[in-house]
């Protein structure tokens, strides 16, 4: 069995998903929460986007600035974002798109005004993602015995989702005065985290880099496969299945001899959500306190755009003393 299986959407989509396959899908969402998604049918799609998204980052660095996101209004361009208070290797265009913005009226994707094709294919991409998230979360649910009601009840047609390209560089794009002004590179491209959403999809080049940490085997690589997207286990799932199934942890190490670029797909709750394990028939016992998921994502934003002096929040500070 692979460590890392692929799992193909359209035979759950149909009802045909083996009994192999679901196996493989529970064995991987215990271990180290990854999995590839393959009979997706956006590979077409997926070849507009990446088309779209190089060219992006091909940009003067003037265009790039001129859509700048903020603390206040975190979708657009940013190249100094923070992970577990270092600073990582890469830089990043975030947006959402197609119905789902946010509640807040400020938090707005800033397009590039000379670029329409970029916001048409990308926006288009969003949404055929939403209903690949929306199949694919069905589907863990379903194979831990879940009701998908909640699929509806969580999220809505106002879920918090976003999408973001990044590019990972060989070297640092920052100047060596912007450098003196923010935290220094760590060790990695990307320093390990998970994800504090529900699921995340993500799309990857060829170019490799990608790391998860498995609870049997340790560090393991996620290997890039044409036309799939990769899948890994937010924090809410962990939460929500009580810890039957893991959130990701995962790094990206630094690129040596080519960039690197990929595309996730954070789908997350509405605002109003509350996390909390569901039916304790099928999960058992809750391992954790519900909380908000307005209060959780907040703390995790906020600590990507300085170092608080302390790690960001984690679904740990919500687990309950066993006796």
């Amino acid at each position: 069995m692979e460590r890392v299986p692929t799992i193909n959407i359209n035979d759950y989509r149909q009802g045909k998903l083996s009994a192999e396959s679901i196996a493989a899908l529970d064995k991987a969402c215990r271990d180290h929460g990854f999995f590839l998604l393959s009979g997706h049918g956006l590979d077409d799609l997926m070849a507009q986007m990446w088309q779209q998204a190089e060219g992006f980052f091909e940009e003067p660095q003037a265009l790039k600035q001129s859509v700048r996101r903020s603390e206040k209004n975190p979708m657009g361009y940013y190249d100094r974002e923070l992970t577990k208070q270092k600073r990582d290797l890469k830089e990043v265009f975030d947006f959402k798109a197609g119905g789902h913005q946010s509640t807040r009226s400020h938090v707005q994707t800033q397009w590039p005004d000379d670029r329409p094709e970029f916001k048409q294919v990308l926006s288009d991409y969003f949404v055929a993602c939403t209903q690949l998230a929306e199949d694919t979360i069905s589907m863990v649910y379903a194979n831990l015995g879940l009701s998908l009601d909640n699929v509806a009840s969580d999220f809505g047609s106002i879920h918090t989702s976003s999408m973001r390209l990044n590019h990972y560089p060989i070297d640092d794009l920052l100047t060596a005065a912007d450098r003196l002004e923010v935290n220094p590179l760590g060790d990695m491209a990307l320093h390990h985290h998970t994800d504090p959403g529900s699921i995340t999809l993500l799309a990857q080049d060829n170019t490799g880099g990608l790391q998860a940490l498995s609870k049997s085997e340790g560090w393991i690589n996620i290997p890039p496969k044409a036309n799939t997207f990769v899948v890994n286990l937010g924090d809410c799932l962990q939460v929500q299945t009580n810890d039957h199934y893991v959130a990701a942890v995962h790094r990206v190490v630094p690129m040596s001899d080519k960039n690197r670029y990929s595309t996730p797909f954070f789908f997350q709750p509405r605002f109003d959500a509350v996390i909390k394990p569901l039916n304790k028939d099928q999960v058992g016992k809750p391992l954790y306190r519900e909380f908000s998921w307005r209060d959780y994502i907040k703390g995790r934003v906020t600590d990507n755009y300085a170092d608080l002096g302390e790690d960001d929040i984690q679904i740990s500070r919500y687990k309950m003393a066993t006796t």
